[in-house]
């Protein structure tokens, strides 16, 4: 029996064949095209990606170098070192322009409370001054009945005059100006240690050649720590240490008081004002504390 003979394909099948096959080679290499694309964006933008989350975890509110070492200016790709140079240059007038303003909010706040201290000491001093003189020429004619009422008004001018000058001297601190920053705070850790707490300074190293708005800010820091640890924590006993190596400068008031939990920290301690002053000036501020553990305040600069 005769092989029976098959029709040749007829050219339009062939065709629509070959075109099936071109545009599925024509897909395939655009797939694969688009796949090794995204595979290179992804590469070229995971050094952004990183400089990104790298920016966002500085925190503008904490003082001195604040960025990560990886933002160095030197990046894996052109424009991320662009980028990270940019950053760094924002970053450097940022921190110059927060010390030039913490240094001109210092002095304002100086000026201020010398103004008050002069007002305090120069007039309402001098009217105490003259109820005094008044008070004692109405002793001298006053009936004697009057004597010892008279002699407690006296007493309670005199104790006014007293905190008033005292006041004074906390707002603007001569000692300060006059004997240097240790001598002034040692002044503050005596004053304390007559109310019947027991204060000791350790002092070490130089401060001679202090700037004076580092010496002012440790000194306000030292005042307010040493007030919280005297009125409100109960302490028997506190130690203040001041120390200087390699120009850092370091204060540290530890006390063995009644601590404090995290949710009282902003009520009334003056944490708030010395976290500011720690701020403007550029230094860096710790308070650790916990209930019935006493408190440490420390500030580096």
């Amino acid at each position: 029996m005769p092989t029976p003979i098959r029709p040749l394909p007829t050219p339009h099948a062939c065709d629509d064949h070959d075109v099936a096959t071109v545009v599925i080679v024509v897909l395939a290499v655009a797939a694969l095209v688009l796949a090794v694309d995204v595979v290179m964006q992804r590469r070229r933008f995971a050094p952004l990606e990183s400089l990104i989350e790298e920016m966002e975890k500085v925190d503008l509110s904490r003082p001195g170098p604040t960025l990560p070492p990886s933002i160095d200016g030197v990046g894996e790709t052109e424009e991320v070192a662009r980028i990270e140079l940019a950053f760094l240059r924002m970053m450097r007038r940022l921190e110059a322009e927060r010390r030039r303003a913490g240094s001109a909010a210092l002095r304002a706040q100086e000026e201020e409370r010398t103004r008050l201290a002069r007002d305090l000491h120069d007039e309402v001093n001098q009217s105490l001054t003259g109820l005094l003189l008044r008070l004692e020429a109405v002793r001298e004619a006053a009936p004697p009945e009057l004597e010892a009422e008279l002699a407690e008004t006296k007493a309670l001018a005199n104790q006014a005059m007293r905190e008033l000058l005292s006041l004074a001297r906390q707002l603007r601190p001569t000692a300060l100006d006059d004997l240097g920053l240790a001598a002034a705070i040692a002044g503050q850790v005596e004053q304390v240690s007559r109310s019947g707490v027991g204060a000791e300074l350790i002092e070490e190293g130089d401060f001679s050649d202090l700037d004076s708005d580092v010496q002012l800010v440790v000194y306000r820091v030292a005042q307010e720590a040493l007030s919280n640890a005297a009125r409100h924590s109960g302490a028997e006993r506190i130690e203040v240490t001041l120390r200087r190596a390699g120009g850092a400068v370091e204060l540290e008031v530890a006390d063995d008081g009644r601590g404090f939990a995290f949710e009282e920290s902003e009520s009334g301690l003056g944490i708030a004002g010395m976290r500011e002053r720690a701020l403007l000036l550029g230094a860096e501020l710790t308070i650790e504390s916990r209930p019935d553990d006493g408190t440490t305040v420390r500030l580096r600069k």
